[in-house]
């Protein structure tokens, strides 16, 4: 069966398709291991003209100037495109993701599409505000009659942003890149994952459908060289990126010497804080579920279960009997429930880490090993151990796999104490029947975002971030667009 959008065999530069340089590259289908398109890929001297091209549309072209309705009826129109491929965009990711189709399906695309719609709405109510009048004495007649004058502030669009995103949700991270600058007026260089390639290159044909004037997105392919081109070059405003602590932070060595806005969402170690009271088969099922998407990748995925230790030794058989529920495979297959890590290396780093919490005295209650039957793919079993100590580095690194720490604890002071004693801070998760005392404890949590009694399943309305090591700026959200725009105020008399 070919695979929707793996025709796309050039870059994306100034509104047409350019032939790469960088010649092609192939494209593994992690459940399987075959190689199942070739992908362009860039080189410096493209990624230069496609700097270039977003500098020239910025600056010179309708874009920037364009009123905020017209831009979010653009972006409507890409909206609308992309609920049309729902289905192909759904086939890409399982192919190159190896997610189960039933995340696929609702986080990969739907959801994707949904925050889209939402940032165009909140786009269309971003209006200047006007501040109170001002009344003051006239510093050059101090002896005269008084001041008075008034103050609006506007918004415009930062500028030119280069955008390089991770390869566990390329569809959402890169839709929560363009959409927002884009709606804000700035211009854009987006350069994903090697890994997936083709949920960028997509939208190079979708702006052209839409009529998207030139430069304003383009999107190139490429290696360390051309990801530190975007993130040094003088043209370029602002650098947003999606990734690992380690990454994120080379960004921000690279974009200082140049001053550039830099917008970080990075990893995390989450904590799942299940007090005494809590209904301990729900919490242990919902651990275990959540822990299985997209075999763990997710950077805001609870892996550090705090457990009150009169309720640990349910927690764990029960962890262990749901675990044991959830079909390893391809994706391929509707009744998979986790698919692959995304390449060797990565489960590579998975049973490192393994091996690490074993070593550390961790006790494994399932999983730890590759699954019984799956000969090709980069499959590995859902894992929890349980006797973990905070200190132990399977509970303070990020490992991005399928691998949860059961940590006990005696009182709702010390979950908090070790919630917070992480140098991430980007989600947490409450499970409690006193709803108040939950809510209280979240406001202690130092994330930038808790799920209390598993939330609300929507993030629409809700800015999303980390704190500490998890990244800097917000995405989602009423104010969304603004980590794209420069704030001016304009300061006028009123009267004589």
């Amino acid at each position: 069966m070919t695979i929707p959008f793996t025709d796309l065999d050039r870059i994306f530069i100034d509104g047409e398709w350019q032939t790469p340089e960088g010649g092609c590259a192939p494209v593994i289908n992690p459940a399987t291991e075959e190689v199942f398109a070739e992908a362009p890929v860039a080189d410096t001297t493209q990624v230069n003209a496609a700097i270039a091209a977003a500098r020239d549309a910025f600056d010179n072209g309708p874009w920037p100037r364009m009123s905020m309705d017209e831009r979010a009826d653009v972006m409507a129109a890409m909206a609308q495109a992309l609920r049309q491929h729902q289905g192909e965009l759904a086939a890409l990711i399982v192919a190159e993701v190896g997610c189960a189709q039933g995340v696929t399906h609702m986080m990969q695309v739907d959801n994707p599409i949904r925050l889209l719609e939402s940032a165009i709405a909140h786009a269309r109510r971003d209006r200047p505000e006007r501040l109170p009048i001002d009344i003051s004495l006239n510093p050059f007649a101090p002896d005269g009659p008084k001041s008075i004058g008034g103050t609006t502030v506007v918004r415009e669009p930062l500028g030119v942003v280069s955008a390089i995103t991770g390869y566990n949700f390329p569809f959402l991270l890169n839709l929560a890149k363009i959409g927002p600058a884009l709606l804000a007026g700035c211009t854009m260089i987006l350069k994903p994952s090697p890994f997936t390639p083709f949920s960028a290159l997509l939208f190079g044909q979708i702006a052209r459908n839409i009529g998207l004037p030139k430069g304003v997105l383009n999107i190139v392919t490429g290696g360390i060289e051309e990801g530190r081109l975007l993130c040094t070059d003088d043209r370029v405003d602002m650098v947003t990126f999606t990734g690992s602590e380690t990454v994120g932070a080379t960004i921000m060595a690279q974009a200082a010497p140049t001053l550039k806005k830099v917008h970080l969402e990075l990893g995390g170690k989450s904590a799942m804080i299940v007090r005494e009271d809590a209904d301990v088969t729900l919490a242990a099922s919902m651990a275990a579920t959540i822990l299985s998407v997209n075999a763990g990748q997710g950077c805001a995925i609870p892996t550090r279960h705090l457990v009150h230790n009169s309720l640990r030794p349910a927690f764990a058989a029960t962890v262990a009997a749901v675990a044991a529920q959830i079909k390893v495979g391809n994706p391929a297959d509707p009744s998979v429930g986790m698919g692959p890590l995304i390449r060797d290396n990565q489960r590579a780093k998975v049973e490192h880490y393994i091996a690490l919490g074993l070593a550390a005295g961790a006790r494994l209650v399932c999983g730890g090993k590759r699954p019984d039957g799956l000969d090709k793919g980069f499959f590995t079993q859902l894992t929890f151990f349980d006797d973990v100590s905070n200190d132990m580095e399977i509970a303070q690194d990020e490992i991005f796999g399928p691998v949860g720490c059961i940590i006990g604890f005696d009182t709702d002071e010390e979950a908090i104490r070790i919630a917070n004693d992480s140098r991430y801070g980007l989600n947490g998760a409450i499970q409690t029947a006193d709803a108040a005392k939950g809510y209280e404890m979240a406001l202690q949590i130092r994330s930038g975002s808790v799920a209390l009694n598993g939330g609300t399943g929507t993030m629409s309305d809700a800015p999303i971030g980390g704190y500490k090591r998890s990244g800097i700026g917000r995405e989602y959200g009423p104010h969304w667009i603004r980590e794209y725009q420069h704030e001016k105020s304009i300061f006028y008399p009123i009267g004589k």
